[in-house]
């Protein structure tokens, strides 16, 4: 059966090099990728998809938790017979990545997680995400949109890259943002996972991000056994488009080093 999410698949021919995956985060979709399908695809795989609810992939109402999320990637990825990889994800999409391993840790040769955080909901930011997927339902995107675009992105940022953003953002479904931000809210405690982590990490995080200050990516630096942390000097919450080149730099050594790697031991099971 075809895949459930839309997907690009950029260069599935016989490189040696690890294949990429990347997952977008909320209210995105995978051309929030461009600036990194474009760099790497010349020489690796390169696979970005649309999470179930964002994009041109099918809506899901209700909740969607990001098990679901993870669940969605491995049957892409076995769709596409895509044995090992590296992992990438961006905000919620760092939370899937995460997710991803505790399922699929064995296939994973490195995790990049940028602005992002594991820790569970509290019960604040429970209510916080029930009321915006109210709200969105009754309201739609534009005026979140609207809301948010400066700490999506810095207010110095690109005008280019800031019409992206709020383009994704507003082309959004109201309704799989809901159900996102729903399942988002029930997610599990990851900090024990990534103090298990056995394969090379990468954490990046913008210096101005207010959604994901710096604090939590020196948090999840000293969780990794074996990980390193970029800064990004005049980025907020999306480093990838706000500071495209040297996003791809650091990303393109880390892949580097990946594709060098011996293949790590099993990586224990998270539910363990």
């Amino acid at each position: 059966m075809p895949p459930f999410l839309a997907y690009d698949d950029k260069n599935p021919g016989s490189s040696t090099r690890t294949p990429l995956v990347l997952v977008h985060g909320h209210p995105f979709d995978r051309t929030m990728w461009a600036p990194q399908i474009a760099a790497f695809s010349a020489g690796r795989r390169v696979i970005a998809p649309d999470l179930r609810g964002y994009g041109a992939s099918p809506v899901t109402s209700g909740t969607v938790p990001l098990s679901r999320h993870a669940r969605d990637i491995e049957e892409l990825l076995d769709f596409l017979e895509v044995d090992t990889f590296v992992l990438a994800g961006l905000s919620m999409g760092g939370q899937i990545a995460m997710e991803c391993y505790a399922r699929l840790g064995d296939r994973v040769r490195g995790l990049v997680l940028a602005d992002t955080f594991p820790d569970p909901e509290t019960p604040e930011g429970r209510k916080g995400r029930t009321a915006l997927a109210a709200r969105l339902l009754a309201e739609g995107m534009h005026g979140y949109a609207d809301e948010v675009l400066e700490r999506m992105v810095a207010p110095y940022a690109d005008p280019q890259v800031k019409a992206h953003v709020h383009r994704m953002m507003t082309a959004t479904s109201p309704e799989g943002a809901a159900a996102a931000l729903r399942g988002r809210a029930e997610r599990p405690d990851y900090r024990p996972l990534l103090a298990r982590v056995t394969v090379p990490a990468l954490v990046v995080v913008g210096a101005d991000d207010t959604f994901t200050p710096v604090a939590d990516a020196e948090a999840m630096h000293a969780l990794l056994p074996d990980s390193a942390l970029h800064v990004s000097k005049g980025a907020a919450h999306m480093p990838n488009l706000e500071r495209p080149e040297e996003f791809n730099e650091v990303l393109g050594c880390f892949l580097a080093r990946i594709d060098g790697a011996p293949i790590p031991p099993t990586a224990p099971d998270s539910r363990a």
